[in-house]
């Protein structure tokens, strides 16, 4: 693949974090490292993903054995073989004829009468009106044996399907691990999805049983989802039961707040489960059983319902944050996420595989005021924080000012996912958030492989908006059209993967074809990931993102990442989306929609330094033909930009699936961009 001018615009990124010689020895990575007589990072990387001289078997395979022993995942019946592959890499199957259940893992052995961690604090909980809980294992394991027995006696086992459609409250961990406990597969559907998006979830999962909440707080308003549910259980079918958590109290008779019900169906939390025994027997599954149906977000296409089993979703989470997020036995880890996205299991599961901590906020990041998620990092001592880049822009926006009186002494690793950065933005969360001190650990994957391909390990150096590398045991490169490796060549390409992992979705609920179709049809034995990745001369790796979304001007690639990172060097630009548009003398023009920092003026002056900075960064073909400014732009609640929406806007076609955006309101505003 050709190069282009982003070569050179990330070799012109210098090394900002450098860990200290104590850090790097206290690490987890580390320890591993000297038990395995591995030397430096780029050996780990080559023992954990390739072929190694002298070693009987790949480093795949070897690592994928190694590391359960090495992290103590209990199998009840031991695996015959680390993995079969007979039928290719796409249909892997993964610690054939072992038996384990996640339940078992990441609860009953933490809440055992001889476990240490019995009494420890599972969960940390935030209302958004200040109100906190907290749940020892003990009390989790009580929970959720409650959950399982009534999952139970409503006739719901192994193989069945329950949805998740729920406020983010402490209760849905039980319900997670209850679901996990008796075999049941789960299905987590984002609380801020309507009606067609929830349905759609529903009736692609044929969930018999739903739980939902009456509602939960929003920036001071109660949001109520019983309604929502209702509708969606209409249009789906196959819902025969509802449980019911009152979040709101709408069960007090003399509360102002009415929730449709439907006697019968719906039943309280408080009337079914809370009356439960207490106990309950984890049963024994195949290591291969589904443990979850995660749904993709949904903004191209139908949303694909990937399957994910016990052992893969488990080891990979656990792998996650034990190495790269360097799991300590007393961190608090907090990442923003709903539990309906990957983030959500992933950090429960890779947290309480270790009876580690985790916390849990409701609301909006910046209610009442923008200092929100500072407040509660302070008052809470949480010590891993992981966030979206462009929430992340969105707080820079608000001002220093926010940060006056914040202490942020206890976080030691910061995290991000969901898109590229822009080095000002990476910066600012470096310096300002983690003091200069804290290493940001960028991650990317999908909810694909409930993980992640490339991410740092907290032994390396970093430069700004890197992802460091392959992920342990993930064997990735960067390819060309034609499937040929470029990452040494420095050149950018489609990031894929060439074998298999635990993880790796089984196939697709929709069917194998789908699957293959999707991941491994557009090069032999070759996983597709859709992204543009490029490695730098000093080996650190980069995104520019999604291929499909790649600008194609003039007959030369860049992605759209690189076109916003370039228009926000402007010190009055906060945020930026390009998108391509059809132009009759350039096949492909560049139109660039712009939210301006607090202050700044809206004029043509400022489109034009606009352009003049783009160009001059990426060169005059991608010098955007237009510059609109819009207060906000459509998100996932994960906090990526939905590009596709911004340009079927501007073009006038046809929008297609609008369920994963939180905030419909900006489609609306940018028909008025100004």
């Amino acid at each position: 693949m050709e190069s282009n001018t982003n070569t050179e615009t990330i070799d012109e990124f210098d090394v900002v974090h450098e860990p200290s010689s104590e850090f790097v020895e206290s690490t987890n990575v580390r320890a591993f490292m000297d038990a395995h007589d591995i030397e430096d990072y780029e050996e780990l990387i080559a023992r954990t993903t390739g072929d190694v001289d002298g070693v009987d078997a790949s480093g795949i395979d070897w690592f994928w054995d190694e590391v359960i022993d090495y992290l103590e995942i209990e199998f009840f019946d031991p695996y015959r073989t680390v993995r079969d592959d007979s039928d290719g890499p796409q249909f892997a199957d993964w610690y054939p004829e072992g038996t384990i259940n996640v339940a078992h893992n990441v609860l009953d052995r933490h809440a055992a009468t001889d476990s240490a961690a019995r009494n420890s604090v599972a969960c940390i909980w935030e209302g958004e009106p200040g109100n906190v809980r907290e749940l020892t294992y003990h009390e989790l394991a009580r929970q959720t044996n409650r959950v399982a027995n009534e999952l139970e006696a409503r006739g719901v086992g192994v193989g069945d399907t329950v949805g998740l459609y729920m406020p983010m409250v402490p209760e849905v961990l039980s319900i997670l691990y209850g679901c996990f406990s008796v075999g049941a597969i789960a299905v987590p559907i984002f609380s801020g999805f309507g009606v067609d998006a929830t349905a759609t979830r529903l009736e692609d999962s044929e969930c018999s049983l739903l739980f939902t909440g009456d509602g939960f707080y929003r920036r001071g308003r109660e949001i109520t989802l019983k309604e929502t549910a209702d509708e969606a259980i209409e249009k789906a079918g196959h819902v025969e039961d509802v449980i019911v958590f009152d979040r709101l109290g709408s069960s007090d008779p003399e509360t102002d707040l009415e929730i449709p019900w439907n006697p019968g169906r719906d039943h309280w939390w408080h009337d079914t489960v809370s009356d439960r025994p207490s106990t309950h027997e984890t049963v024994e599954l195949p290591a291969d059983h589904e443990s979850m149906i995660l749904y993709s977000s949904g903004t191209t296409g139908a949303p694909k319902g990937i399957v994910h089993t016990h052992a893969g979703a488990l080891v990979q989470a656990a792998k996650e944050v034990y190495f790269g997020f360097d799991h300590k036995p007393g961190d608090r880890f907090f990442w923003v996420s709903d539990i309906g996205w990957m983030m959500g299991p992933w950090t429960l599961l890779g947290n309480h595989a270790f009876g580690g901590t985790v916390f849990m906020y409701e609301g909006a990041p910046d209610h009442p005021n923008p200092d929100r998620y500072w407040e509660m990092i302070d008052r809470h001592g949480i010590t891993t924080f992981g966030i979206s880049p462009t929430a992340i822009r969105a707080l820079r926006k608000h001002g220093n000012q926010w940060l006056d009186g914040h202490d942020l002494s206890s976080l030691r690793i910061l995290g991000s996912t969901g898109e590229p950065w822009d080095p000002e933005s990476w910066r600012w969360f470096y310096e300002q958030i983690g003091r200069g001190e804290c290493p940001i650990m960028n991650i990317s994957g999908g909810t694909e492989i409930m993980g992640c391909f490339l991410m740092p390990m907290p032994i390396q150096s970093l430069k700004p908006c890197t992802l460091g590398g392959p992920g342990l045991g993930m064997d990735v490169d960067i390819v060309d059209s034609s499937g040929e490796s470029v990452a040494d060549d420095h050149d950018r390409g489609f990031l894929v993967a060439r074998d298999s992992c635990p993880s790796m979705t089984k196939s697709l609920l929709a069917g194998d074809d789908r699957y293959l179709e999707e991941y491994w049809s557009t090069w032999d034995d070759c996983w597709d990931h859709g992204d543009w990745a490029q490695k730098d001369a000093d080996g650190f790796w980069f995104l520019h993102g999604r291929a499909d979304d790649a600008l194609n001007v003039a007959g030369r690639k860049v992605g759209p990442a690189e076109v916003e990172g370039a228009a926000m060097e402007h010190d009055d630009v906060n945020q930026a989306a390009a998108i391509g548009v059809p132009d009759e003398t350039i096949g492909t023009a560049v139109v660039l929609y712009v939210v301006v920092e607090p202050g700044a003026d809206e004029s043509d002056q400022l489109r034009d330094e606009i352009r003049s900075v783009v160009g001059d960064e990426q060169g005059k073909p991608f010098r955007p033909r237009e510059v609109l400014f819009v207060d906000e732009f459509p998100k996932t609640q994960s906090g990526k930009i939905v590009r596709r929406t911004i340009q079927t806007t501007y073009t006038g076609g046809e929008q297609g699936d609008l369920s994963s955006i939180e905030n419909p309101d900006a489609l609306d505003a940018l028909e008025e961009a100004r």
